[in-house]
């Protein structure tokens, strides 16, 4: 089968759906590839390069008449009526938001996949192109919003003068805005997040950044790695956090969004006028309505009070070769999931969830939307404890037989010995009570450090060992260097231990 790449026809796209790099793994399927002339030279890939990697080039026509097309973007009509009968189509679709697609699809006997409907289970992770272009929007949103706040994201101390560090709040902690909490963490910012979903409070600080509670409110647990719409309570308390983080900081980067529906508006006209002059706010979600009053897609606008909103909706192609190779690298697992035998076929297989999830159109027959996923991300809900069975004890009479015994015991060795070793029975007793207590009682993990601490105790042995050796009894002098040299062991053994703990924590 033929693999067509085609031309995109949206003026500001930059990106391109198999780079010379992918198009080698795609002909490592069994596919023949047909690049449309041009196709990568907004991502710096020149034709000569898909020649090499073992593509042919040809006209858009040809790539959109193959058998398998990949595009970025959703077609337009006439390209619609460029695919051959029977063909199968790759690209971004979003089949949720644009029902009048799906119907032009589906009076084509065409296949039709969208990539960005893949299920967010760990088997589709290779595939997810959503993420893979979430995590390129992130970052260039700061480095938009760098160049246009036109300072220091870091701290300085100069000969000049202090310069404060730039405060950054990002809202939404999905792969975008972690991928923000990374990028102005990296250039020095003191970052704050916050997110709907508490469970990502633990990624946002391993990011070096600090998450921003909206509390008492109810917290939400994601049933599928995406926040969901929030309660009228939340948003009446995450208003009153937002107006409160936007008089403070100088950047604010909103990423929120709500698969299937338009963006929820997060930051209102007054917040941004509170903002200071200078500041800088970037609407990730500017494409599907902005979280942010006043944004305009596609456009940077400057507020009255000196406030940019930028509402780019390219971030992702702002980075084309990057962008492209992700991309490809995603289609590129797609099409190895779709030819199981490498021979250059295509096998459709509707039982698998991922490919049901994504296919919106079969032969012309419309399928969307698919059923849905059994998939949960959040924390799994504990078993009821098992009902604890008491361990075996011995009855009270039996126990107090025992230590009446030990008691005797005790006391007939205490009368048939002479005074001296009444008193170290005494002391004897009396560590292995004191012992049972202190050791007994301290945590496993605990154990090394606090024989490690226990070294002063041993070097006590020693001392008394050593004055017994030389009193002329044998038997005396042999426990004497056995009490020196185990006594020793445990003195080296205990310092070896702690200098290995220590250098644990020297660089």
């Amino acid at each position: 089968m033929r693999i067509g790449v085609v031309h995109e026809s949206r003026p500001t796209e930059t990106r391109v759906a198999a780079t010379p790099t992918t198009v080698a793994q795609l002909r490592a399927l069994g596919y023949e590839v047909v690049v449309a002339s041009g196709a990568g030279l907004a991502s710096t890939f020149p034709d000569e390069a898909y020649v090499a990697a073992g593509a042919r080039l040809g006209p858009g026509a040809e790539a959109w008449a193959a058998d398998v097309v990949l595009g970025v973007n959703a077609p337009s009509a006439r390209e619609i009526a460029q695919l051959r009968d029977g063909a199968v189509l790759i690209s971004l679709l979003a089949p949720a938001t644009d029902p009048d697609l799906v119907e032009a699809l589906a009076r084509r006997p065409v296949t039709a996949l969208a990539m960005d409907a893949v299920p967010r289970i760990s088997r589709a992770q290779s595939l997810d192109v959503l993420s893979s272009m979430a995590n390129i929007a992130g970052y260039r949103a700061v480095i938009e919003a760098a160049h246009t706040f036109g300072r220091f994201f870091t701290g300085q101390v100069t000969a000049a003068g202090k310069v404060p560090p730039a405060k950054v709040l990002v809202v939404g902690a999905g792969v975008a805005g972690l991928a923000a909490i990374g990028t102005a963490s990296s250039l020095g910012a003191i970052v704050r997040a916050t997110d709907v979903r508490p469970e990502v409070a633990e990624q946002i600080r391993s990011l070096g950044g600090e998450y921003v509670a909206v509390a008492p409110a109810e917290q939400q647990v994601s049933s599928d790695g995406y926040a969901r719409e929030t309660s009228a309570d939340y948003d009446r308390r995450a208003a009153v956090a937002y107006a409160e983080q936007a008089a403070d900081v100088d950047i604010v980067i909103t990423t929120a969004l709500i698969p299937g529906r338009p963006a929820p508006r997060l930051i209102t006209e007054e917040m941004v006028a509170t903002m200071r002059p200078g500041s800088v706010v970037v609407d990730m979600a500017a494409a599907m309505g902005g979280n942010v009053a006043g944004t305009v897609p596609d456009e940077l606008v400057v507020t009255p009070n000196g406030v940019s909103i930028i509402g780019y909706t390219d971030l992702p192609g702002r980075l084309p070769a990057q962008a492209s190779q992700l991309y490809g690298t995603n289609l590129v697992n797609l099409m190895k999931l779709l030819t199981p035998a490498r021979d250059g076929q295509v096998v459709l297989d509707l039982d698998d969830v991922v490919q049901r999830s994504m296919t919106v159109v079969h032969a012309g027959e419309k399928i969307w939307p698919p059923p849905p996923v059994p998939v949960s991300s959040a924390p799994p809900v504990p078993a009821a404890p098992a009902p604890v069975v008491p361990a075996a004890t011995p009855p009270p009479s039996r126990r107090f037989v025992l230590v009446g015994l030990a008691a005797a015991l005790l006391f007939v060795l205490t009368a048939l010995s002479p005074d001296p070793l009444i008193e170290h029975l005494t002391v004897f007793a009396l560590a292995i009570v004191i012992g049972f207590y202190v050791i007994g009682h301290v945590h496993h993990a605990l154990h090394t450090p606090l024989m490690s601490v226990t070294n002063a105790i041993s070097g006590i042995i020693v001392v008394g060992a050593l004055l017994q050796i030389g009193h002329g009894d044998p038997v005396v002098t042999a426990l004497a260097f056995v009490a020196v040299l185990v006594a020793s062991i445990n003195v080296f053994g205990g310092f070896a231990v702690t200098r290995r703990m220590l250098g644990l924590f020297t660089r």
